[in-house]
């Protein structure tokens, strides 16, 4: 503890300290970040809104399709109404052939790097290979809508058919797709849709994706997206309606997206009783297929086809199921702003029957419901969970896992996966969907700002629920991976090594450190609502989220912005040094006695203590007259012209002067070090030593001058014992060791290993010592 003398007091109080902009470190990462954006137009606004000219491409639908049961091949043929409504004039026309990325020649089963290594199992050796599999599109036809042959060149999964006539903004061509390929059987291909055999019963579920050749997206801020899909980036697709018919076993159940047109033709009386009662209940599913009838259509054998017709409104996309083995239940959602109510519904094996039946569309209900209330109301017919043993999404239908043990039990960790996977996927309606982003150019504009909303929507289902990601801390390690392991968020799906914690994990974590600790909850949602609403039906970019949530909510976050998504810097904030100080109050009788004993400790070491005791020893026996000379002087004895001029002192001081020497405040300085380089509010808590706690929230500006070491004063009413930086853990500090002051040991835990064999006792029996040392230092 230092003193401090009056003559400092206003400073202290409301005077900062103007040292650090001598010796600044004065970096970038608090310039703005628009030289980083693409420039505002008349497309898109600097605040982050669609501009007076916007404008996107349309294309509809007509498709029919049919599914052989006993090839897993599907055969279909579509027609393609396209709308130029860009103000460039169209020479060809991009098509998506994304079944292709299965194709044996296909470059994505060459470029990425693999290894021989001491155990491979027969998939990894055959893969070594390739495949010759007959995976891919077969295209048949390509025909005008006269039906003349049109031009066309496939390149992979993207095929150009060239145009006889320029295709002029605002006018719109249509033309005809025939096309054939067989399903893959997922366990095999990883495909997101094919199918999945069940021996057990001999049959199978189809999850029909990415099916049938549909339009790329050319936009305003990047032409043609003709990107290879190679497996991992996703979608970047256009909004159209679709009429769709497939023919399909007439034992099986089909869901998909849209509404269905036919159902009196392809329910039963009883199925249709039911279909109808379920859209009044709002509590608990109605069962329109039962356990009892998946059953029975399981070993029975079809008789014939049946077609069932799917109409959808304003999609991206469109994709589907079919199988014999469904349960299907459903219920109504009130979803608030709609006065109609769209359908949950879930589609299920009997292998899933134990989760799926208890869950799945009530978790589908809460999904709308939370994520309506976060960004806009839900506004499709229906919503649909199909349990198909993997996690996809697709516009009104998502493909999800969730499976008991034989014996329909399982375990609370298979539970919560089913359920976290429902949400997220059931979330996708709404990014990217709706808010129609770019998957194949930025993966976390979907993954990332669905994961936020799922984590919200997981709160809101079990306070306790055991989140994966969306708290901070959970980052952290990722965070802290070597640099050469890390990418920005802002990179391209192909290049991330860390594909979850990238674009899922830390893009939704950003989010919600804009949420809980820089903006506040009031603002953040306020800002995000307006980002959905700006861009639902449209196709934003970064930039336009970036710009909207400053825009709607008047926080500067551009330093947040730069660093969480555009380097690989982590969160570490040290607290390096903490000086504590008292004023100094003039008074003798206060001042001198602690100077006395300040002197003194200063002054006294080993030897002299010895001395001293052995000196009193000496006079004691020797001469009492001379002992008692040689320890009267005291330098620190308060005199009368001391007292006199603390008077004087006293009297020149003003009332708030005099008030704060008489309230015993306590000072500290506190030293701060960026380690990271992630520049971050810091968060302060105080423990007292009467055990009370108190934190101080100081806004991330403090290092706009110096990014890498600042310090602070403060001023407080009590005694400080411990000071602990981000102590809710809340901005991903990656060394919380640091964080201490005093610091803190955490004790490790290390297990007693008890060696096998006749060995001595600390002696070595020819195990490796190194692997000792990790079995001892293991969790």
């Amino acid at each position: 503890m230092k003193r401090l003398v009056i003559a400092f007091i206003a400073l202290i109080i409301v005077s900062p300290s103007f040292a650090q902009e001598i010796n600044s470190n004065h970096g970038k990462r608090f310039e703005q970040l628009e030289r980083m954006l693409r420039d505002p137009s008349v497309y898109r606004t600097a605040s982050g809104a669609p501009g007076p000219q916007y404008w996107q491409q349309r294309a509809d639908y007509v498709i029919e399709a049919e599914l052989d049961d006993e090839n897993q091949r599907l055969t279909g043929k579509e027609k393609i109404t396209y709308w130029n409504n860009s103000p460039d004039p169209l020479d060809y026309l991009w098509i998506q052939l994304d079944e292709n990325v299965r194709h044996p020649d296909n470059d994505a089963y060459k470029f990425n790097p693999s290894s021989i290594r001491e155990r491979m199992s027969y998939r990894q050796i055959d893969g070594l290979d390739g495949h010759d599999n007959d995976w891919g599109f077969h295209i048949t036809k390509v025909e005008d809508a006269r039906g003349a042959a049109m031009s066309y060149t496939i390149n992979q999964t993207m095929m150009r058919i060239d145009l006889k006539s320029t295709l002029k903004p605002g006018d719109k061509i249509t033309f005809n797709i025939d096309w054939w390929y067989n399903t893959t059987p997922r366990s095999v291909s990883g495909a997101r849709g094919g199918h999945e055999y069940f021996p057990e019963d001999g049959n199978y579920i189809y999850t029909i994706t990415g099916w049938y050749p549909r339009m790329a997206v050319y936009s305003d801020f990047q032409g043609w997206n003709n990107k290879q899909f190679t497996g991992r980036g996703e979608f970047a697709l256009t909004f159209g309606n679709y009429d769709v018919k497939m023919t399909v076993p007439n034992d099986h159940v089909v869901g998909s997206t849209g509404s269905l047109q036919n159902s009196k033709s392809i329910l039963t009386p009883e199925q249709q009783r039911r279909w109808a009662q379920a859209q009044k209940e709002f509590i608990e599913p109605v069962k329109i297929v039962t356990l009892e009838e998946a059953k029975a259509a399981e070993q029975g054998k079809p008789t014939g086809t049946k077609t069932w017709h799917f109409k959808a409104e304003n999609v991206r996309d469109f994709a589907w199921t079919s199988s014999r083995k469904f349960v299907w239940d459903a219920m109504a959602a009130d979803i608030e702003g709609r006065d109609d109510h769209p359908m949950a519904m879930s589609y299920y094996a009997k292998e899933a029957y134990g989760i799926y039946e208890r869950y799945s569309t009530k978790v589908v209900a809460h999904t709308l419901k939370t994520y309506s209330k976060y960004t806009i109301p839900y506004p499709y017919p229906v919503a649909i969970s199909v349990e198909a043993s993997n996690g996809m999404e697709y516009p009104m239908i998502c493909f999800n896992y969730g499976r008991t043990s034989a014996d329909g039990t399982y375990a609370e960790s298979t539970k919560y996966g089913a359920i976290g996977v429902i949400i997220h996927e059931v979330g996708h309606n709404f990014f990217p969907m709706i808010v129609n982003s770019d998957e194949r150019q930025w993966t976390w504009m979907d993954e990332g700002l669905n994961t936020f909303v799922q984590y919200l929507t997981e709160q809101e289902f079990d306070n306790n629920y055991p989140h994966r990601r969306g708290p901070a801390f959970k980052i952290a390690p990722y965070m802290g991976l070597p640099k050469e392991q890390l990418e920005p968020i802002m990179t391209n799906s192909e290049n991330i090594i860390h594909f979850g914690s990238n674009a899922y994990a830390k893009a939704a974590t950003g989010l919600n450190i804009l949420r809980e600790t820089i903006m506040g909850r009031e603002l953040f949602d306020f800002a995000f609502k307006q980002y959905a609403k700006r861009w639902a039906f449209k196709h934003p970019t970064p930039d336009d989220l970036f710009r909207t949530l400053e825009d709607a909510s008047a926080v500067d976050i551009d330093w947040f912005i730069r660093g969480w998504y555009f380097t690989i810097d982590n969160v570490d904030i040290s607290v390096d040094d903490v000086k504590w100080y008292k004023l100094n109050t003039r008074n003798p009788e206060i001042e001198n006695p602690i100077l006395s004993a300040q002197a003194d400790a200063a002054a006294r070491d080993i030897a002299d203590e010895r001395n001293r005791e052995e000196g009193k020893k000496f006079y004691v026996e020797e001469d009492k007259r001379l002992q008692d000379f040689y320890y009267s002087y005291d330098r620190f004895e308060v005199t009368d012209a001391a007292r006199k001029a603390y008077e004087r002192f006293n009297a020149s001081l003003s009332d708030e002067e005099r008030a704060l020497i008489g309230d015993d405040k306590n000072f500290y300085e506190i030293d701060f070090t960026n380690v990271g380089g992630l520049v971050m509010p810091i968060i302060i808590e105080w423990t007292f030593a009467d055990g009370t706690k108190e934190v101080d929230r100081i806004p991330a500006y403090i290092w706009r001058k110096n990014e890498t070491n600042v310090t602070k004063a403060f001023m407080k009413d009590k005694e400080v014992v411990q000071i602990r930086v981000d102590p809710d853990r809340e901005t991903a500090d990656t060394n919380e060791d640091n964080n201490y002051w005093p610091r803190v040991n955490q004790p490790s835990r290390f297990e007693l290993f008890k060696r096998r064999g006749g060995g001595a006792r600390g002696q070595s029996t020819g195990s490796n010592p190194m692997q000792r040392a990790k079995t001892a230092g293991s969790n």
